[in-house]
């Protein structure tokens, strides 16, 4: 076999971009041969046993075909932090790391109590958890084998949160429990679907990604019921949302009884994420 770096960029050129290859290798031969120094790693693929050759190729037949690489090596990071993925989660996104960071800087006290609606691989409360220390963190998701993911990712954190497999649309508890909820739900449209790469559509769980076009807010409208049950007065509860659904949400929420309402945009200047409070029942 050749020099195992040209052997990948040959492999892949014209498959991924340059600077995307560049990523891909240093992620196989990091997965092949260990977290070791560029200098090692190069002296290192140049001495492969035949397992290690296999793996490659396995590896990069994956890729040929559009499997994301985090689903391939099992992992990736967030915010900082290590996480599993497998195809029963979505892969976390640069864009929810942005609400994670909003959801930091606006509560520097730390809520006594937060609610992750829909964790899928756990990222965002495991993070808050990680984060906010001296924070009871619960977190929800329909799917078990979703649950089984997040909790060994808790465990891979060192951080406690509750997990639950729960359905939102089946009966919640009326009572107060909450300071805050956040929720990254399913919200691309199923017209959207032509405009998304492969990888995405064809190796990601459609179930935490898709809604019917006619009914688009679907998981915000029981999220927000939800919502002003679960939460204390003056409770807030954080959306990531689809970036051409903004002013829909924000309306939503006011139809709600919700106040101070705020859509913010993210780096890429799409508006992205919204936070709302539950008033207070001064009566």
């Amino acid at each position: 076999m050749q020099h195992a770096m040209q052997h990948i960029l040959q492999e892949l050129e014209g498959i991924y971009s340059k600077p995307e290859i560049s990523i891909l290798t240093q992620l196989i031969l990091e997965e092949i041969c260990g977290n070791l120094h560029t200098s090692i790693t190069i002296d290192k693929n140049n001495h492969l046993s035949g397992s290690e050759r296999r793996k490659i190729e396995d590896i990069l037949h994956r890729l040929k075909k559009g499997e994301p690489i985090q689903y391939i090596v099992e992992k990736t990071e967030f915010y900082g932090l290590p996480f599993k993925v497998t195809p029963d989660v979505l892969i976390p996104r640069p864009e929810t790391e942005e609400l994670v960071e909003w959801i930091l800087t606006e509560n520097r006290s730390s809520p006594h109590s937060i609610l992750d609606i829909g964790t899928g691989s756990g990222a965002i409360a495991i993070t808050l958890a990680k984060k906010m220390l001296h924070t009871d963190v619960h977190a929800w998701d329909k799917s078990e084998r979703a649950v089984r993911v997040a909790s060994e990712n808790a465990l891979l954190n060192r951080v406690s949160v509750h997990f639950l497999v729960r359905d939102i649309f089946q009966p919640v508890e009326n009572n107060s429990t909450f300071d805050l909820i956040v929720s990254n739900p399913p919200y691309v449209t199923e017209s959207e679907k032509s405009s998304m790469e492969i990888n995405v559509l064809d190796f990601e769980p459609h179930e935490a990604l898709f809604v019917a076009d006619d009914h688009a807010l679907v998981f915000y409208e029981r999220i927000a019921e939800v919502a002003l049950s679960a939460l204390h007065d003056g409770g807030e509860v954080y959306f990531e949302i689809n970036r051409n659904k903004g002013k829909e949400v924000c309306d939503m929420l006011d139809g709600k009884g919700f106040i101070s309402i705020e859509l913010r945009r993210d780096i890429s200047g799409n508006e992205r994420m919204v936070r709302a409070v539950k008033p207070r029942n001064d009566g």
